[in-house]
């Protein structure tokens, strides 16, 4: 992957010494456009991203899909540098879904003197949820790549099996993973049960991204992005409801756990923390889709432009 994309590099740049340059090109608003998606494990970020990847052809923008090395959340400081120039800078590579990273990254803000900011989105899941698929896909892997050997591969341990023993996969420590996401590059976001990690994730929910949906709802989240940015996701509701392979994955042999076990993890106050998180993260986006949308026979519609420009001075002659 890195070989291809320093052969990509190299051929941009052989262009730009063949033609010259292109410091005058403009793009178009529509087009000067940068979306950022540092997606969260296990919270089907594989079955959204897909659909970016079916649709970028079509609606004719790229998708970068960024590697770290050894899977780290937290970029240095000179990365973010490098990253925030790079993707703002790199004109013939937009307008970009501009980023499923193959490794999830905090969030960190663009504050290295860039104008103007990308568009941030992402989607979380019910804290427990997540970590029980999560478990069992480091054990027996998904439908999206069978063959490939899992870290825990030959663990037959069942979820509720683990809990039971006190095992270091799937305690609560385990579940704090939403809310660094979004608290971000500080080192307080890693300090787990950190009520300021916590708000601050919050903070950062509402004021840095454009919107944040949840999985066990993520027709919906698609359905507003596809209304709020057509430019990248037109056509993106009907792929999602009848495309073959832009929602496939899903963890193999994964067993629910017990009311016993689920009763367990929510006497822990981490849980309790990530689950605020969640709660708030739901209500949000549950607000946003009531004043977007309507229902109708059971049917969800877009509601049409509902502003309009009464009066503009001063007035033409």
């Amino acid at each position: 992957e890195r070989a291809i994309a320093r052969h990509e590099v190299r051929e941009i740049e052989q262009r730009h010494t063949v033609d010259g340059p292109r410091q005058d090109v403009t793009l178009d608003e529509e087009d000067d456009v940068v979306i950022i998606y540092n997606r969260v494990p296990k919270t089907a970020s594989t079955s959204f991203t897909n659909i970016a990847y079916d649709l970028c052809a079509k609606n004719k923008y790229h998708v970068l899909h960024i590697n770290t090395t050894k899977n780290n959340p937290v970029m240095s400081l000179q990365d973010q540098v490098r990253f925030v120039r790079n993707v703002t800078a790199w004109r013939e590579m937009k307008p970009d879904f501009d980023l499923a990273f193959k490794r999830r990254v905090f969030l960190f803000c663009f504050r290295f003197g860039v104008k103007k900011k990308p568009i941030y989105i992402n989607v979380i899941r019910d804290p427990i949820e997540r970590l029980v698929s999560y478990y069992y896909f480091l054990r027996f892997g998904d439908d999206y790549r069978p063959g490939l050997r899992r870290r825990k591969q030959g663990d037959k341990k069942t979820f509720d099996e683990c809990v039971a023993a006190g095992g270091s996969d799937c305690a609560p420590e385990k579940l704090w993973l939403q809310i660094p996401f979004f608290c971000g590059h500080s080192s307080e976001c890693w300090n787990v049960g950190s009520r300021w990690a916590l708000e601050q994730a919050k903070y950062n929910l509402i004021n840095e991204y454009f919107l944040v949906g949840v999985t066990e709802e993520l027709e919906d989240f698609i359905m507003l992005l596809e209304a709020a940015l057509p430019r990248f996701f037109r056509g993106a509701t009907e792929l999602y409801r009848t495309g073959k392979k832009s929602h496939l994955r899903k963890t193999t042999e994964k067993k629910l756990p017990t009311k016993e076990t689920i009763a367990k993890l929510q006497q822990s106050e981490i849980w309790k923390m990530e689950n605020e998180f969640y709660e708030f993260a739901l209500e949000q986006f549950q607000f946003v889709r009531a004043h977007a949308v309507r229902e109708k026979d059971g049917e969800l519609y877009i509601l049409a432009q509902n502003f309009f420009y009464e009066k503009i001075y001063p007035k033409s002659n």
